[in-house]
């Protein structure tokens, strides 16, 4: 099955369990029922939990869910014609945040995208997860609408090497969300939301939500 989401709203947590429902309910469980009900949900914009939670949550609903970005080439009409229009799927990105106190602490801990859109030389010459990457930044006070970039770190001929982790102090306790962004080397985003306690006593990791 295929989905195409909303020109003007991201993919949601919300429509994936909509739409692994309804994958279900249209895949059928009778005799001559596919294995697997499998689905790719295209979409011009999928909100920050989506790539991870929202796999795990059809999954668990017996649904293979694949997440893939609408190309901007699919409004070039000479792009669409020559075939040069790629779908290319969510990565998936791993971090570590951690407290102590106001400061907080975020680390890069692995990145994967789908080597099959990559040329075989680029391939060959990624020896380490983050030559993935071409930058990423942080919001360290994400308020639920735009993304603004606080830090960040990129790629130069003069130096090649990406900072994997980086530290803010917070000016007053209290609780904020942190989102991390990843621009690949395709030029493609992945993005993770995660929520934070800066203050005392709290020296502790943060998942993910």
């Amino acid at each position: 099955m295929v989905h195409v989401g909303a020109v003007d709203a991201p993919v949601t947590l919300a429509d994936v369990k909509a739409i692994a429902a309804e994958t279900w309910k249209s895949v059928g469980m009778g005799k001559g029922a596919p294995p697997k009900a499998i689905v790719d949900i295209l979409g011009w914009d999928f909100a920050l939990e989506v790539n991870e939670v929202a796999k795990q949550i059809a999954a668990e609903s017996g649904v293979e869910v694949h997440f893939k970005v609408i190309p901007r080439e699919v409004l070039d009409k000479k792009a669409v014609e020559q075939g040069d229009v790629k779908f290319f799927e969510l990565a998936s990105l791993a971090v570590d945040l951690k407290t102590e106190g106001l400061e907080a602490t975020v680390k890069l801990k692995d990145f994967v995208i789908v080597p099959d859109y990559v040329p075989e030389d680029v391939q060959k010459a990624i020896k380490h997860w983050s030559q993935w990457i071409d930058y990423w930044a942080v919001d360290w006070d994400y308020k639920n609408d735009t993304f603004h970039n606080q830090w960040q770190s990129y790629r130069s001929r003069q130096n090649p090497d990406l900072e994997l982790t980086t530290t803010h102090t917070y000016e007053a306790p209290g609780e904020y969300s942190v989102v991390v962004k990843v621009i690949d080397i395709l030029g493609n985003d992945t993005t993770k939301l995660m929520k934070v306690h800066a203050g005392p006593q709290s020296n502790r990791s943060k998942r993910p939500v």
